[in-house]
C-alpha cells in the first residue's frame, strides 16, 4: 500500500476517535479496565516489639523473703523456696542449722561440704568433729548451749569458695537468722563468714578481736577446716576459745 494513502487512512481514523491499534486477536476490554484499577492499599502490620523480661534483683527478693519470716521455721521455708541461687540446683539438701535455737552462742560457718550436704546439717564432717571438741574444751556443746549455721545453706560445687553474688543474696537470710535466734554473742568462723557478717576479710588479722555483726558482739575465729590443714594455729584458736568463755562468764 502506498504509504501516503495509509497515512491518510490513519488520519481519518484518528479524526473518528480511534486512539489505539487493534490486533488480530480479540481483547477483553472490560478485563483490562479491572486490571487498570489501583490495588487496594495493604494495611500496615505493626509488629510488636519484643517484651523485655523484667530483671530480677535476687538480693531484693531475698530481703523481702527474709523480712517476712516470723520465726526460724518460716525462715527455713523461705530459704527453701528461694529460686535465685544456682547452688540450690546442684545441692542435695538445704543445710539450715543445728544445735539449740535461742542459745547464748551462735556460730556462723562458711558453706556446707560433702558430709553436710548429705546430712542436711552444718559441721558434721571432720571439721565439725574438731569444732565439737573445741566447744567441749570450754564446756559448750551443740546439744545444749550452741546454735550453728552457715553463710550459705547449699554446698558450692567441688567445695569452691562462695562467689560474692552468692554471699550477697544469702546475707539478708543470715541477718534475719541472727535476729530470730537472738544469741548473746556470735562466733564468726573463717574468711567467708567475716566477709558476710563484717564486710571484711583477713581472718589472721581479725581473729581474736571482738567486733559487732548484725547488732551482736562477734568474735572472729579460724575455721576448723583451716586448723586441720594448719594444726600449728590451734594455739591461737585456743586463746580465742578462752576469750569466748571469759565473755560468757562476765
Amino acid at each position: 500500500m502506498d504509504p501516503y494513502l495509509a497515512r491518510s487512512y490513519l488520519d481519518w481514523l484518528v479524526e473518528l476517535g480511534a486512539d489505539e491499534a487493534i490486533g488480530d486477536n480479540p481483547v477483553d476490554r472490560y478485563g483490562l479496565a479491572e486490571k487498570a484499577k489501583p490495588a487496594a492499599p495493604v494495611a500496615a502490620v505493626t509488629v510488636p516489639a519484643p517484651v523485655q523480661a523484667e530483671e530480677v534483683d535476687p538480693v531484693a527478693v531475698a530481703r523481702a523473703a527474709a523480712a517476712g519470716a516470723e520465726d526460724l521455721g518460716a525462715l527455713k521455708a523461705a530459704l527453701g523456696a528461694f529460686e535465685h541461687c544456682e547452688l540450690k540446683r546442684g545441692a542435695r539438701n538445704l543445710v539450715f542449722a543445728d544445735g539449740v535455737a535461742g542459745a547464748k552462742v551462735m556460730i556462723i560457718g562458711e558453706a556446707p561440704g560433702r558430709d553436710e550436704d548429705r546430712e542436711g546439717r552444718p559441721f558434721v564432717g571432720r571439721a565439725g568433729q574438731l569444732l565439737d571438741r573445741m566447744l567441749a574444751a570450754i564446756d559448750l556443746s551443740r546439744e545444749s548451749s550452741v546454735y550453728i549455721t552457715n553463710v550459705l545453706p547449699w554446698r558450692p560445687p567441688q567445695n569452691r569458695d562462695p562467689k560474692p553474688d552468692e554471699i550477697a543474696m544469702m546475707q539478708p537470710f543470715l541477718e534475719r537468722h541472727v535476729q530470730l535466734a537472738d544469741p548473746d554473742v556470735l562466733v564468726i568462723m573463717g574468711n567467708i563468714s567475716c566477709q558476710a557478717a563484717l564486710g571484711k576479710r583477713g581472718i589472721t588479722r581479725l581473729r581474736g578481736n571482738w567486733a559487732e555483726a548484725f547488732g551482736k558482739p562477734a568474735l572472729p575465729m579460724f575455721h576448723p577446716a583451716y586448723l586441720l590443714r594448719q594444726p600449728a594455729m590451734k594455739r591461737e584458736a585456743w586463746a580465742d576459745l578462752l576469750e569466748l568463755k571469759a565473755r560468757l562468764l562476765a
